[in-house]
């Protein structure tokens, strides 16, 4: 399962991230999104009925769910057990990556040095969110990958329309995609238009 998951977010090469206060708009949103072409979506745990929506989504065939904002063992049991695929953390945490490792499901832990990538890699999390962007992007992450270019690093955040491409030719495994998909003011003002046409756009500039 783990190794089809992982081919599956290659392949993608862009992960749609939701991080919303509000269900209703959560799922309008995620669902523009998809209507733009992202079939690999993470639902962050900080958004209202996080679980109900991994539930609902993980029941079409069509796109890979995770979840996010994964911060303790039963948060990431929780939602394995509502169909989540792959889990992501903004910090490095070896219970919850353990935990993900017993669930049979791919872990992204948060990583914002070589060495945090260094130590998720070692544990055993066949990903590394790189969280928060660090000066200099893709340069940065062409320095660290040059010395370990086994790293799986996904980049989600400082990832833009205009920059996911050279995220990607630094050697990202793929881009995570937040608020450059879901602007809080079109998220507000209900502009699901405006975001899928983001996907679209976003999609374009990785698969190109």
């Amino acid at each position: 399962m783990s190794e089809a998951v992982l081919n599956a977010i290659r392949e993608a090469r862009a992960i749609a991230i939701l991080r919303s206060n509000d269900q209703a708009i959560g799922r309008s949103a995620l669902a523009a999104a998809r209507r733009g072409g992202f079939r690999v979506l993470e639902v962050t745990l900080s958004t209202p009925g996080a679980v109900e929506i991994i539930a609902e989504l993980s029941r079409d065939g069509h796109v890979l769910v995770g979840a996010g904002t994964v911060l303790t063992v039963e948060q990431a049991r929780a939602s394995v057990q509502a169909g989540a695929r792959f889990l992501v953390s903004p910090v490095l945490d070896l219970d919850v990556i353990a935990e993900a490792s017993r669930l049979g499901c791919v872990i992204m832990p948060g990583c914002a040095t070589p060495t945090e990538l260094w130590k998720a890699h070692r544990a055993g999390a066949p990903l590394q969110k790189l969280f928060p962007a660090p000066a200099g992007g893709p340069t940065w992450l062409r320095s660290v990958l040059a010395p370990m270019p086994f790293l799986r690093v996904i980049p989600t955040n400082g990832v833009e329309v205009d920059n996911a491409t050279a995220w990607l030719a630094a050697g990202a495994f793929a881009v995570g995609c937040a608020r450059s998909l879901f602007p809080p003011d079109e998220m507000a003002a209900r502009a699901w238009d405006s975001i899928e046409a983001r996907a679209r756009a976003l999609l374009a500039a990785v698969l190109d």
